[in-house]
């Protein structure tokens, strides 16, 4: 009489350490699974060394003496998820990841970050996990539909805004998407910062675009961007945050970066009461020539969004303090507001002198 034991796991998609660990408790020798689940390495060792056998819909899939079968099923590409390169990108996005917050550009479990690994596979973040306490084991990776095919824990909810910028532009390799405040400050304000003041920001940030509010997580908020990645590498995400994409995890984090310092320098100028210097026009195209040689996109290579970006100018010649409406000119204070200011500087001190003269 055979002691054999079967536990039928086919339920679950995700097949992780734990579930086979009380399969075996159970006295199980033979797993049954579904054709299309995803059993994590560390589950996977521990199969072979219980010398479980696992079934896919009544036939033998795997065995101890056996363990590659179901890797190599279409669609779940284990020795990708586990080769050098990926262990190196998830060290990457973990590394990345300890950035983002300690910069204090995500809290909580916000944000997320992604890497193109293959045709059809994206290593991604888990979700519900802080960025400071990624480890390489939590990594995920889907296809390009957003389906799960490896990783022990559950895809981000927004992978789907990195799909959609995967779809639409070739050359995207990495997408990170976090909250930096003085950035999210533009977009929930619905405006863009200007350019031509600082140089590294025109080289490798330059013209950025905002996209339409939509609930994030949905295919609808993912499709927001589409109408723009290919010509901007950082986006600004109407009152919710920022998203860039770049040829490795480190140069979107970059991006990031640059752009959340130049909104913050931005918003530090506007108190000082001075009008903000610009770069001149042949200075700018000096600028533009270095990015366009560096293979990075931007509005301006277009003629018709450069016309665009000079009417925008021209319409927001007169504003006052930080005016950031695209391709914005003037970001100091009006003439006439400083008018207003110096009679009103007057005005107090002359009644401050009126009052001690009184004494």
């Amino acid at each position: 009489m055979s002691n054999d034991k079967s536990v039928d796991i086919s339920g679950r998609k995700v097949i992780v350490l734990r579930d086979v660990q009380d399969a075996a408790a159970a006295g199980a020798t033979r797993l049954v699974v579904a054709q299309n689940s995803v059993i994590t390495p560390s589950a996977r060792e521990y199969i072979q060394q219980r010398r479980i056998t696992l079934v896919e819909g009544g036939n033998v899939a795997a065995s101890a003496a056996a363990p590659a079968a179901a890797a190599s099923r279409p669609g779940v590409n284990a020795s990708l998820f586990n080769s050098p390169e990926a262990e190196a990108v998830k060290k990457e996005i973990c590394e990345v990841g300890k950035k983002l917050w300690m910069r204090q550009f995500v809290d909580g479990n916000g944000g997320n970050i992604s890497y193109r690994i293959g045709p059809n596979e994206v290593l991604c973040t888990p979700t519900l996990c802080s960025k400071y306490d990624l480890t390489p084991d939590l990594i995920c990776m889907v296809d390009l539909d957003g389906n799960q095919i490896a990783g022990v824990r559950p895809r981000t909810s927004e992978i789907l805004l990195h799909l959609e910028i995967y779809k639409s532009v070739p050359e995207a390799k990495s997408v990170v998407h976090c909250h930096p405040p003085h950035a999210t400050a533009y977009a929930i304000t619905g405006k863009v910062p200007p350019n031509n003041i600082i140089p590294e920001f025109e080289v490798f940030v330059g013209k950025v675009a905002i996209s339409p509010y939509k609930t994030p997580g949905t295919l609808e908020f993912a499709q927001t961007v589409i109408p723009y990645v290919q010509q901007h590498n950082t986006v600004l995400l109407a009152n919710h945050g920022i998203v860039c994409w770049a040829d490795t995890v480190t140069h979107a984090e970059w991006y990031a970066e640059v752009l959340e310092t130049y909104c913050w320098t931005l918003m530090l100028a506007s108190q000082l009461g001075t009008p903000i210097s610009y770069i001149s026009e042949q200075h700018a195209d000096d600028l533009l020539a270095i990015k366009k040689k560096l293979g990075l996109p931007d509005a301006r290579f277009d003629p018709n969004r450069m016309k665009e970006c000079q009417l925008a100018d021209m319409e927001s010649s007169s504003s006052i303090a930080i005016d950031p409406t695209p391709c914005d000119g003037n970001i100091g204070r009006s003439s006439s507001s400083d008018r207003e200011v110096d009679s009103l500087v007057k005005a107090v001190t002359d009644a401050v002198m009126q009052a001690l003269g009184a004494r």
